[in-house]
């Protein structure tokens, strides 16, 4: 077998080489390039597509010189139009020998690019494209060997390739099997040096060339071994039975053997059924679970399901995911992210499948975000949209993920990038069902959306990089359909093998053969071929919105009951927030105050219950209205006026007239006009905008008889009386200690009064107006004095008016 050369030299250091045949070419080259610079940066081929992109710069000798592999590279000019038609073609290859790559990789230089020039030079490229076979361990200073006259297609090119490998000279590519054809006697020894636990026999004839192609399908497969067997190997023949060419046999020790059954005898079927064996896994990977025995390694137990179904938990999952916790690494969504996230909302809202509550929730943020007019949108503001901020009936998305179908043996493999895809099937099926209007609609929307938000960054620029190259194509809702599903099969090709891969869930070709049968056969020389017609029936049943299977789901009013008690807990928060808010500003203005005393403290916590009482009456019916009013009371109080360049805060150690704070003394007669035009209209408004009645009681200060229960129509504080009463709603229950307790702070408050009268002269005319009479009476009194008031007022507009119109008529000619 092969054996490692450990030498390594460098192909360009030493002599310059001078080529003088090749100035035209050189001249035309600096042509093209100038003429095609863009087209030469770009290249043809990018990382997604499995080709290795070499450059004269980074990799050339790395990759090309004292490789453990063969290599197959083209040389090729990006300006060349035979090049960018064969390129498709070389893709295709490099998908096809995925599985090879141990043993032969692909790569590919453009030689228009100026700093590759030199190079191709180098390995006497005179012509595009050009593809050479350099064998494993190449030397320095190989220039490879050119494959004349190759073929154009995928089956011919990798023909050659197994050509260039069995002729392949010393050292051999260690990873590479044999592929000679076997014999009996090599057979009957098989197990004796070697510990599979399969051995797959191929039978064929002497031009077939699908042995060596499973062989090599099969390089990075681990408990598997393939060996060719010719019909001139009359011996295994008779033994086995075999009438077949090409035929396949499992062969185990002992002599026992059994056919394996396929739908078509061919190289694609063959591979598939293989690789599914129990005790095949890929090298490197642990072995799948047994049925059944499944445990995922997460918090969350194992459910079980049916892999031919889709599932609705995934798909709100997915979304959960997608609103909640991918759109949240964006604090400020605006310019095209916007206008992505506004597609993708509006998509999820037109075609998914979903709960009628989900689908409430979803055509209620479309709504609000096609709404939204502004350049830029703050993700706090669409997560409000999310939660249902406005609390809507019946709209919610559940939270959490709860995977079912997507779900992984470990906690990092499949769930959301299978949730994706699933969900974007789902959209394109349901877009073709419901004919809509744009076949790109979805898929552009997916595009867009992976291309701002994704957060893996190489998967969405590799996503990119197949819908900038062929979505274009897609004109129907048919051909959105299949396009989708050939991106997500060329994706499951790449990633086949990767550390992201499940063992449990391997990255096949889907759908199988044992899923979908009819999506298979073969063209006349035995290559596979997918039957579009088959697919597309499968895909559209499959993700149907009525074959999504609803288990697992969280029942809806659970859901809205977790809705509505988050809902509560936050406006709590908020107003606890705010509550602390407003102590820290009272106490950093107390700062320059006096200390209060004991009945101000009493008045405060009096108040702090009023204030707790009254957002809860505003929640209920709404609280514009007394924001309203608080706003304009906050505007006509006349208490906090300026004085030496800032805003002089009220005492806090004075009396309270009817919830009023009482100026500092300044005058000695109480203007009883601005008393009640600025308090009282300020009170009124207030009660006006809420919608319920404060549940007051008003006594004296003997205790009465318990009797009818009565509420006030316009809140009045007891110093000045009752102004008018009004029966309470019918659910008030009295609480007789309740309003004792609240009469004794009232009768404290008034007692207080009396003893500041001594303190200051307003104080005294107070005290001296307040003897002889009851509330009552001082309460009548001034809605007297400003009745009256308003009828001066009244005659003397009349009178004014009166007189002008005399005026107006003596000024007559």
């Amino acid at each position: 077998m092969a054996r490692r050369c450990g030498r390594a030299t460098s192909r360009f250091t030493g002599e310059k080489q001078t080529f003088t045949t090749k100035t035209a070419t050189s001249a035309v080259w600096l042509c093209f390039c100038l003429l095609f610079s863009s087209a030469a940066e770009a290249g043809l081929y990018t990382a997604s597509d499995q080709v290795i992109v070499l450059s004269a710069q980074e990799n050339v000798e790395s990759v090309l010189t004292n490789s453990t592999a063969a290599m197959v590279v083209e040389f090729y000019a990006s300006w060349c139009g035979h090049c960018i038609a064969f390129s498709p073609v070389y893709k295709s290859l490099a998908r096809d020998i995925k599985e090879w790559k141990p043993a032969i990789d692909l790569a590919a230089i453009d030689c228009a690019a100026e700093e590759n020039r030199k190079a191709c030079a180098g390995f006497n490229i005179t012509g595009y494209p050009t593809i050479k076979f350099f064998h494993a361990y190449s030397k320095a200073k190989s220039s490879g060997q050119a494959l004349r006259a190759f073929p154009r297609d995928v089956r011919g090119l990798r023909h050659r390739i197994i050509d260039k490998l069995e002729n392949h000279k010393e050292p051999w590519p260690p990873a590479c099997p044999p592929l000679e054809p076997t014999s009996q006697a090599e057979i009957d020894s098989f197990f004796e040096t070697n510990s599979v636990e399969h051995l797959a026999l191929i039978f064929e004839g002497p031009k077939s060339y699908i042995g060596r192609e499973v062989t090599l399908d099969l390089l990075q497969f681990e408990n598997i071994a393939v060996r060719r067997v010719l019909t001139t190997e009359e011996g295994l023949v008779t033994k086995l039975g075999v009438t077949d060419f090409p035929t396949c046999y499992l062969y185990y020790p002992g002599g026992n053997f059994t056919r394996l059954k396929v739908n078509i005898e061919a190289r694609t079927f063959y591979s598939y059924a293989l690789q599914r064996l129990p005790g095949v896994v890929r090298s490197g990977k642990p072995p799948p679970v047994a049925t059944g025995v499944h445990t995922n390694s997460t918090s969350e137990p194992w459910r079980p399901f049916n892999r031919s179904r889709v599932y609705m938990a995934d798909l709100e999952s997915t979304l959960h995911y997608s609103l909640r916790v991918e759109l949240a690494a964006h604090t400020v969504i605006k310019g095209q992210a916007l206008i992505s996230l506004k597609k993708y909302i509006s998509v999820l809202a037109k075609y998914f499948p979903g709960r009628p509550v989900v689908m409430n929730l979803l055509k209620s943020v479309n709504s609000r975000l096609q709404n939204h007019t502004g350049d830029e949108i703050s993700y706090k503001a669409f997560r409000g949209m999310v939660e249902n901020s406005e609390q809507s009936v019946d709209t919610v998305l559940p939270e959490g993920v709860r995977w079912v179908g997507c779900q992984g043996s470990q906690p990092h493999l499949r769930r959301y990038p299978c949730g994706v895809w699933t969900l974007f099937h789902v959209l394109t099926v349901q877009a073709k069902n419901t004919e809509g209007t744009d076949p790109q609609e979805v898929l552009s929307a997916m595009r867009n959306y992976v291309r701002s938000f994704f957060g893996c960054r190489p998967c969405a620029e590799h996503f990119e990089n197949m819908a900038r190259e062929s979505l274009v194509e897609v004109n129907t809702f048919s051909s959105a359909v299949l396009w989708l599903w050939s991106r997500h099969n060329r994706v499951n090709n790449r990633l086949a093998g990767a550390l992201s891969e499940d063992p449990d869930f391997p990255k096949i070709q889907w759908p199988p053969p044992d899923l979908c049968s009819g999506c298979h056969t073969v063209k006349e020389n035995g290559e596979h071929r997918w039957k579009n017609e088959e697919v597309l029936f499968f895909l559209l049943s499959y993700f149907s919105a009525n074959s999504i299977l609803t288990d697992y789901l969280e029942d809806e009013n659970q859901i809205l009951s977790k809705q509505r008690e988050k809902y509560v807990s936050q406006q709590q928060a908020l107003e606890a927030q705010k509550r602390v808010e407003r102590k820290a500003r009272e106490a950093l203005g107390s700062m320059t105050d006096p200390l209060p005393t004991v009945q101000e403290e009493e008045e405060e916590e009096e108040e702090e219950e009023e204030e707790e009482e009254g957002p809860q009456d505003e929640e209920e019916e709404g609280g514009e209205g007394a924001a309203a009013a608080d706003e304009m009371e906050a505007k006509t109080t006349p208490w906090a006026k300026p004085e030496m360049g800032r805003v002089r805060r009220q005492a806090r150690g004075k009396p309270s007239i009817v919830g009023m704070r009482m100026r500092e003394p300044q005058e000695d007669i109480v203007d009883l006009d601005s008393f009640v035009n600025q308090h009282y209209k300020a009170k009124a408004l207030r009660m006006a905008a809420s919608s319920r009645v404060k549940q007051r009681t008003l006594q004296r200060k003997e205790e009465q008889e318990p009797g009818p229960v009565f509420g006030l129509g316009m809140e009045l504080d007891a110093g000045l009386g009752m102004v008018g009463l009004q029966p309470v709603e019918a659910d008030f229950e009295p609480d007789v200690g309740r309003q004792r307790k609240r009469l004794q702070k009232r009768e404290l408050t008034g007692q207080y009064m009396f003893e500041e009268a001594d303190l200051s002269h307003r104080g005294r005319w107070m005290s001296v107006l307040s003897i002889g009479f009851s509330k009552v009476d001082i309460s009548l009194c001034v809605i007297l004095y400003f009745l009256s008031s308003m009828c001066l007022m009244a005659m003397y507009l009349f009178f004014k008016n009166r007189l002008r119109l005399r005026r107006a008529k003596v000024a007559l000619p």
